[in-house]
């Protein structure tokens, strides 16, 4: 798959009223650029909200992770794995850790809020059904600061305080290659 270098000028396209409950895909990309983070990537509204998580997702309802709102994408970046290019923005190696689809649990008013306003309010709920994660997620918005997130996993069945999947399982759900492996193959075609 080639990258679209201009996916941080596009404008989402409205979708209407679709169901703000129904699926909808997610996807997790463990990114080594800069520094090492995990992409955690929500469709929505046609394009794939997107927030870097410096220690990666957590399966323990008592970790609260950093989630530092980035560009939004374009859906089809949730395929992408490869190495993108030095001097590229986000240059550095990728690929998918997890990924599967997720219901918005956000309510207001006994209803479910679409979760472009749940977002622009700064909380949302959701439910991963990844090929990792499972469960219930919060997503909230730090101090009315639009950048700094946190995204803590709920306490429900999917729990698990003794389980950390960023380390017991560090390679591709997509190849099952690790971030080494990916980058010996050299830079994406572009």
């Amino acid at each position: 798959m080639s990258i679209d270098r201009n996916h941080r000028n596009r404008t989402p396209s409205n979708r209407g009223a679709a169901d703000p409950g129904a699926a909808r895909s997610f996807v997790i990309q463990k990114h080594d650029a800069s520094t090492l983070h995990y992409d955690f990537r929500l469709e929505v509204d046609g394009v794939l909200k997107s927030w870097a998580l410096p220690k990666g997702p957590s399966t323990d309802p008592s970790q609260k992770r950093l989630a530092i709102a980035v560009a939004d994408h374009p859906l089809d970046y949730s395929q992408f794995e490869g190495t993108i290019p030095e001097g590229e923005y986000g240059a550095g190696t990728v690929l998918i850790w997890d990924r599967g689809s997720y219901r918005n649990m956000t309510r207001e008013d006994g209803t479910i809020t679409p979760m472009d306003k749940a977002l622009a309010a700064g909380h949302a709920l959701v439910w991963l059904d990844g090929e990792k994660l499972q469960g219930g997620y919060a997503l909230q918005r730090m101090n009315g600061d639009k950048g700094h997130w946190l995204l803590v996993k709920m306490d429900d069945a999917e729990a698990d305080a003794r389980r950390n999947p960023v380390s017991t399982q560090p390679d591709s759900v997509a190849s099952g290659r690790s971030l080494d492996e990916i980058a010996a193959d050299g830079p994406a075609e572009q």
